[in-house]
């Protein structure tokens, strides 16, 4: 008689977190709450209990998800209202699996209501190395420079971030719309950067295709991509990024709900594996996008048929491609290992 191999339950499977953003991090529930108190009107998107559909391929969609990300985050004004938020979601991300979590912030985005922009990153700082001595989580940082902000703003974060990398700061990133400018304007605050020992990890390859990925390599000398998803659409580049061990940090649910595929089946999780492109498995956006880090897991389960094996192996890639101290990445590796023996 065959027997069935058992379904292992992928909240348990030991993982790394790499692409979850800070406002986009908020349960449900806490946007609610902080909104009633402050008086913020909420659009039906944020407070009808559904993520919204937001499409944002073209420019209406793009705006309507940036306004309502604006919105999230104009609930967020008080040192309070930051430990919350990052004290959940250290919690959500334990309940998923996570092991080590590298949250992505542009500090400039809450300094105006925190007393300017090092007071903000103090108090965004300070909550992560609580959060993460009381959770026992390993937590770090990402501080991202915004697209459709000056260049000369991304250099001043960079050395921002670099002034304060002993206090977590492990990578610096770039977001916002990727069809906005191009990544070689942003050369300098990433050399900055990476001079100062943080890991370059901008965004390409969702909105645009795979010249964008290839500009983060090329003019940003990339460790790790945000998505990178359309790599595929060209041969070679899938080739140079597994050969260069460049990590995609790949989002399912940002990826359908954004509109850059229609179904989760469509997400190319099969062609990045098959090519060699080592994977970070991420929520990105879990309060606009619906799910969250074991979610992603799942996707791959059951749109791209992961096996158990498999699985383990995306979060060894995980965790391999974060910044994690040795000892940390060895003592996950091995409870991965467990895992998949069990």
């Amino acid at each position: 008689m065959d027997r069935v191999a058992p379904v292992r339950d992928l909240r348990s499977l030991p993982k790394a977190h790499l692409h979850l953003h800070f406002t986009g991090s908020m349960r449900p529930a806490t946007l609610l709450e902080l909104a009633d108190r402050y008086g913020v009107r909420l659009p039906e998107a944020l407070s009808g209990g559904q993520p919204p559909q937001l499409r944002a391929t073209d420019e209406r969609g793009w705006f309507r998800f940036q306004r309502l990300y604006d919105i999230a985050r104009s609930c967020l004004r008080s040192p309070d209202d930051i430990r919350r938020l990052v004290r959940e979601a250290a919690e959500e991300d334990i309940r998923d699996g996570s092991r080590w979590l590298e949250i992505q912030v542009d500090p400039t985005s809450y300094a105006p209501r925190l007393g300017g922009l090092t007071p903000a990153l103090d108090i965004i700082l300070d909550a992560v190395e609580t959060t993460s001595r009381e959770t026992g989580l390993g937590m770090r940082v990402v501080i991202a420079a915004s697209r459709i902000r000056h260049p000369l703003d991304a250099r001043t974060l960079a050395r921002l971030a670099v002034r304060h990398r002993d206090r977590g700061i492990v990578g610096f990133g770039l977001s916002n719309d990727e069809r906005r400018g191009f990544a070689r304007d942003f050369d300098r605050a990433f050399a900055i950067a990476r001079e100062g020992g943080l890991l370059a990890a901008p965004h390409g390859g969702e909105l645009s295709g795979p010249a964008s990925v290839r500009d983060c390599v090329d003019d940003l000398r990339a460790a790790r991509i945000g998505h990178g998803v359309r790599a595929v659409e060209d041969p070679r580049l899938l080739e140079r990024l597994a050969r260069a061990g460049v990590t995609c940090e790949v989002c399912p649910a940002s990826n359908v709900a954004l509109g850059v595929y229609d179904t989760f089946a469509e997400v190319p999780l099969r062609q990045l594996w098959e090519a060699g492109v080592p994977m970070a498995l991420g929520a990105d956006d879990p309060l606009l996008f619906g799910s969250r880090l074991a979610a992603q897991y799942e996707i791959a389960r059951e749109h791209h048929g992961f096996t158990d094996a498999e699985l383990a192996e995306l979060a060894r890639q995980s965790v391999r491609a974060s910044a994690a101290p040795e000892e940390v990445r060895e003592k996950i590796l091995l409870d991965i290992d467990a895992w998949l023996a069990s």
